[in-house]
């Protein structure tokens, strides 16, 4: 090695050395509770309202709404002969424990799950409680009543899953679907070179292309809104055991499908303490399908950016780079990308681990299901930027038009088809016409006067020759315009 660059490695080994040991960074540790993940601090705002369902609050208020249903349910059948009724006046101020769930009831329960070290537990003491303060110590053994804590949380999760699925991502998916088929019918006519192999090939247009993905999204998109969220609700091993041993005389099986199909939600007849969480890989399947599909749109996007097939619209105050004023960097769907990958890896994750359980319940399941959010929300992230993204592009024209009259020699696809077609016909004795064609224009730029010359030599009909003359790049788009119509609702 050079003795210059020995004697300046070292240099600079001594000067990491002596900043490592002066201690510069210190700091006193005063920047109290801090979110850990960025989307409980940066990015907040954009998946502010998957916190409502899928944050520990959203899951304990899920968990609330399910025992007092459970209770209403079993009160108004009266099917333990209780004889206890509860009236209008009475369901209505039980539910309104549900709906003014508030920030001191979050405190409270953090307080009870403190000593009781069970979060299902804690549920049970805060009903109990109300109970108690509405005078009905009558409906206090109707509170979890032959329940299993899974029992009440495979239901809550299924419906909190459920409402910031078809609350929240759905509508934000949807909006970004309707911004690409906007774009798929606005630029539909907009002729653009395709990239085959990243290579100079039939051309296309960009709304075409844009319609591709629309198609591709809608697809997935009808899969997540026909998902399943079921639901069991069976006991400790999902054999009604306990049930039957209280009220040998109730149809339990029915009754619990009742319940379990009152709250909006699928009856899983079979299964363990747990419900075996199949639907919730089918979910995660289709969103992360979804996301695959979105990135590719996302890795193409920004490839037409760097190629000035669109030109970004400057946001006024904002900065590209910290060092070149002129830039104006994709970050939206740079961003977009980092996080479908991070909601990817979580949701696959999830999908693998919460279809297994050893035997009939184990708890890997239970610090999993806490990550549900996450995965989401990095998808709901990515969908606000791409979207954001996307309405910050304009179609740089004439760059296309450029890039098309440069490449006249993709009309040898057009050329080389019609001679087959007038060989078939009996019009022609050329041979090989492919081969006849790749002499012309494998690595070779040629112009339109070559190829006019070429076809005016060729032995083939006068009309096929007139059709072949006249056609140019930024004609030679098939169907292309046509096929957005594919896409457009009526």
């Amino acid at each position: 090695m050079n003795k210059d660059l020995l004697n300046w490695l070292s240099k600079i080994s001594v000067l990491l050395t002596s900043v490592h040991k002066s201690g510069q960074y210190r700091y006193v540790s005063n920047l109290g509770n801090q979110p850990l993940s960025p989307l409980d601090g940066r990015y907040q705002p954009a998946v502010a309202g998957l916190g409502e369902h899928l944050s520990e609050a959203g899951l304990n208020r899920a968990r609330l709404f399910v025992e007092i249903e459970w209770i209403i349910f079993l009160a108004r059948k009266n099917i333990l002969t209780t004889n206890t009724e509860i009236d209008s006046v009475l369901a209505k101020q039980l539910r309104e424990i549900v709906q003014n769930f508030n920030l001191e009831d979050v405190a409270e329960l953090a307080a009870t799950e403190a000593k009781t070290r069970h979060d299902v537990k804690a549920i049970e003491y805060f009903i109990r409680e109300r109970l108690t303060q509405l005078g009905r110590p009558d409906l206090l053994e109707l509170t979890h009543f032959a329940c299993t804590s899974e029992d009440i949380n495979n239901l809550s999760y299924a419906i909190t899953i459920r409402d910031a699925v078809r609350n929240v991502w759905l509508p934000k998916a949807q909006g970004l679907v309707e911004k690409v088929r906007t774009l798929a019918v606005e630029f539909q006519d907009a002729a653009m070179l395709a990239r085959t192999h990243g290579q100079p090939a039939t051309p296309t247009t960009m709304g075409k292309e844009l319609a591709v993905f629309v198609h591709r999204l809608e697809r997935q998109i009808k899969r997540v809104e026909a998902s399943e969220y079921l639901g069991k609700f069976s006991g400790a091993t999902g054999t009604w055991s306990a049930h039957i041993s209280a009220a040998p005389d109730v149809d339990w099986f029915s009754e619990s499908k009742s319940f379990v199909e009152s709250l909006g939600l699928t009856f899983n007849p079979l299964t363990t303490q747990i419900e075996s969480h199949d639907w919730q890989a089918e979910l995660y399947s289709a969103i992360t399908l979804f996301n695959r599909i979105l990135h590719n749109l996302c890795t193409d996007i920004w490839t037409y950016i760097s190629m000035n097939y669109f030109k970004q619209i400057p946001v006024a105050g904002a900065t590209g780079s910290s060092t070149m004023p002129h830039k104006i960097n994709p970050i939206r769907f740079e961003n977009a990308e980092s996080n479908l990958e991070l909601s990817n890896a979580i949701l696959d994750s999830l999908s693998s681990t919460l279809v297994t359980s050893r035997l009939q319940r184990d708890l890997t399941d239970s610090s999993s299901q806490r990550n549900i959010g996450l995965g989401l929300g990095h998808s709901l992230l990515a969908l606000d930027n791409a979207t954001r993204g996307l309405g910050e592009l304009e179609l740089n024209s004439p760059v296309l038009e450029a890039d098309l009259a440069e490449n006249w020699e993709v009309l040898a696809e057009a050329i080389q088809t019609v001679i087959r077609a007038e060989v078939a016909a009996g019009r022609s004795s050329i041979s090989d016409p492919y081969q006849l064609l790749k002499d012309l224009t494998r690595g070779k730029r040629i112009g339109s006067e070559d190829l006019i010359d070429f076809v005016n030599a060729l032995e083939i009909s006068e009309e096929a020759k007139q059709r072949l003359i006249v056609l140019k790049p930024n004609t030679y788009t098939g169907l292309a315009s046509e096929l957005v119509k594919l896409i457009t609702k009526n």
